[in-house]
């Protein structure tokens, strides 16, 4: 039996491949998240204070969104989302994630590999932005309304989109609240970077 490490590229034929088998030769069952960070195709960013939030579908954006620019040449593979609260919100809302275009977009925040050092990634992630009618995709969270005092349940989440959201040229996800929440939100984005083919 042939094996191989690494990523394979086997094109869009339906060709079986060697079996993939670690660097010290034993057969290999690594989580695809995990071989991308070590092959440098994985990138993180993470707001690094607390943010409002506009309101639903604005397209005066305020939150976090991460883009993939036009003639990028790659699709970005969204893994994981994660939020979290600082303190109590202003009114209780529905948290989601809405897709829009690459209009309006720069960058806020420089996303980081999340092998470090391994690369530069194309997205460009921004916080407040114009944006062209976005679209609610999915729905994530109730956020609670409650007293300083009063620890958030949960806090902060994690939400798995095992590669649910994906984002060719031209396409962007973002934050979507149902009001605006005050100056209290942290959100994250992890996402895989694959070349077109």
């Amino acid at each position: 039996m042939y094996g191989k490490t690494g990523q394979q590229s086997l094109g869009n034929t339906g060709t079986p491949g060697p079996v993939r088998i670690a660097w010290d030769g034993s057969l290999s069952a690594v989580d695809n998240r995990m071989q991308a960070a070590i092959d440098g195709r994985l990138f993180a960013a993470a707001m690094q204070t607390p943010t409002t939030t506009s309101t639903t579908l604005n397209t005066t954006f305020v939150g976090l969104g991460l883009c993939n620019p036009t003639g990028s040449g790659k699709i970005l593979v969204v893994h994981e989302f994660s939020y979290g609260q600082t303190a109590a919100i202003t009114a209780g809302a529905l948290l989601a994630l809405a897709t829009t275009t690459d209009s309006g977009f720069a960058t806020d925040i420089v996303p980081r590999c999340c092998r470090y050092g391994a690369g530069a990634s194309i997205a460009l992630v921004k916080k407040s932005v114009t944006i062209a009618a976005p679209v609610i995709e999915r729905i994530i969270a109730s956020l609670g309304q409650g007293a300083n005092t009063v620890a958030m349940a949960g806090n902060p989440c994690r939400v798995d989109l095992q590669g649910g959201i994906v984002l060719p040229p031209g396409r962007s996800v973002v934050t979507d609240t149902t009001v605006a929440v005050g100056a209290v939100m942290q959100f994250g984005f992890i996402w895989e970077e694959i070349p077109l083919q």
